[in-house]
């Protein structure tokens, strides 16, 4: 029992350390990936145990049976942004594992207007597309440290942005989790930029000097400025607790309440200058793994009014999986980012146990 609160104390140590930082950067890595999971709020840190625990606990893939892939795809902002995500994960012996993962997040056909306006007047010909993408490339591996019902897993992520021709950055960072089973109930522990991530961009001059040109050209009086060349993610803690009850007639009911933690003030139900924590709780019924119906609450948060004060706002999501000989497909329909009734997105995933491609 020491070792395993002494691991949690090293995780709390990581976090904490990098407190004073102030950027952010790196936010679409906070939206998550598969149906199943956003159709339970994300509240899955405790109980994920397949391929997609790379992201969301690297230590649930020593729950893996076999080797399994993963792909998602989802268009946000009424389709101008596009969410992709594939993976493939297997287990290297008994007490190891290891996954790698690719992350797309998007907005393609930008119009490039840096050069529609000189001393010789508008040319509409100049007009050119351009994409501005965000990329991560996570390896992923998990261990068994020898402590009985403990699991530990790691990430070394790699980041690329990409903005057109404008600019481009490469980033690194690790994250690290923990799951530990105690009796029917099941502990974990995600920790995430442990030693903070950071982006170091590379900024085109020329480019610089066409958008501050057209800015002249247009008398819009405003001055574009070189942007800081690095950009730091601040640590955040993930904390879940997660039970499974049985019932009669092949039903079972996964549930799981999380803590997610960062470690700077916003508007999140418990705020500070030291940290804030939202909750969320997530449910999945099952019936002989075969269908899945989900449900969660999340994102608590507090919102000015115009008006003045601040509404308690919150996210609920549901879900639908279904699973036929290694097979699965899910189903969410969620609410990436937002805290409002409006654009609400259809999440749809597929997994697949790479066994129904083995000959029998």
């Amino acid at each position: 029992m020491k070792k395993i609160l002494f691991l949690i104390a090293v995780l709390l140590c990581f976090c904490t350390n990098a407190q004073i930082t102030r950027k952010y950067s790196n936010e679409f890595l906070n939206i998550g990936v598969d149906a199943a999971a956003f159709g339970m709020s994300n509240a899955v840190v405790a109980s994920s145990s397949d391929i997609n625990s790379g992201y969301w606990n690297p230590a649930g893939l020593l729950k893996l049976k076999g080797q399994q892939a993963s792909l998602m795809h989802a268009n946000y902002f009424a389709n101008i942004a596009s969410y992709d995500y594939g993976a493939f994960a297997m287990p290297i012996d008994e007490k190891s594992a290891f996954a790698l993962s690719l992350i797309r997040f998007g907005v393609d056909d930008i119009l490039d207007t840096t050069k529609l306006i000189d001393d010789q007047g508008i040319d509409y010909s100049r007009i050119n597309l351009f994409s501005a993408a965000d990329y991560a490339i996570t390896f992923s591996y998990a261990r068994d440290l020898g402590i009985k019902n403990l699991r530990f897993g790691a990430n070394i992520k790699i980041l690329r942005r990409v903005i057109g021709d404008f600019a481009n950055s490469w980033g690194f960072g690790f994250d690290a989790g923990l799951q530990y089973d105690y009796r029917k109930w099941t502990l974990g522990v995600m920790a995430r930029d442990i030693t903070t991530t950071f982006n170091t961009w590379d900024i085109d001059a020329d480019k610089l000097n066409d958008i501050q040109a057209t800015s002249a050209y247009t008398n819009t009086g405003q001055s574009q400025e070189v942007p800081e060349d690095t950009e730091i993610t601040l640590p955040k803690l993930q904390l879940g607790i997660a039970r499974t009850f049985e019932f009669k007639h092949n039903l079972s009911l996964l549930t799981e309440l999380d803590f997610d933690i960062r470690f700077t003030e916003t508007n999140d139900i418990i705020s500070s200058s030291f940290a804030s924590i939202t909750p969320a709780l997530g449910l999945q019924l099952d019936y002989n793994n075969l269908v899945f119906l989900r449900s969660g609450v999340g994102k608590f948060q507090n919102i000015a009014q115009l008006e003045g004060g601040e509404k308690l706002n919150m996210q609920p999501n549901i879900g639908l999986g279904f699973h036929y000989k290694g097979i699965y497909v899910d189903y969410s329909l969620t609410n990436i980012g937002k805290t409002d009734e409006t654009f609400y997105s259809n999440i749809f995933s597929l997994k697949l146990d790479w066994s129904i491609f083995s000959k029998k």
